[in-house]
């Protein structure tokens, strides 16, 4: 394939990135609060007993603005520090391998969202983006 055609796509790819995580991120907020989907968590978040309650509000929060692309990078940046420390908090103390104490899906949303700090929301998104419209 040739590189320069796909480029030309790389803020699309970025808005779909970025569109897919907020949503991903944003079910488990709608999990402990909305009980939905069904789960272990379902309902949790309304205690407001222990940090997954309260990470609940930011998944809610945070995902919501990251998946309509609206206030992206401060968004992006207090989910990567939750998910940072949800991963040294509640994963590492487990197990040392990420695949073992169940934190890879913390780690990538970390990663992810600091990236989406750094770059922003990416095509597809409320505050739009500048390199978006080079695509047409």
């Amino acid at each position: 394939m040739n590189a320069a055609k796909l480029s030309r796509y790389e803020p699309i790819a970025l808005g779909l990135l970025r569109i897919m995580s907020g949503l991903l991120f944003l079910e488990h907020g709608l999990q402990k609060f909305l009980s939905f989907p069904p789960g272990k968590m379902a309902g949790f978040g309304w205690t407001f007993a222990g940090p997954p309650a309260y990470a609940g509000v930011i998944e809610l929060i945070c995902g919501f603005l990251i998946t309509v692309g609206w206030l992206t990078r401060p968004a992006a940046f207090v989910a990567s520090g939750t998910m940072a420390v949800a991963y040294f908090l509640a994963h590492a103390p487990q197990d040392f391998f990420p695949v073992n104490n169940m934190g890879d899906a913390a780690i990538l949303y970390c990663f992810v969202f600091l990236y989406l700090v750094f770059r922003g929301p990416g095509a597809l998104s409320i505050e739009g983006d500048k390199r978006a419209i080079e695509v047409s």
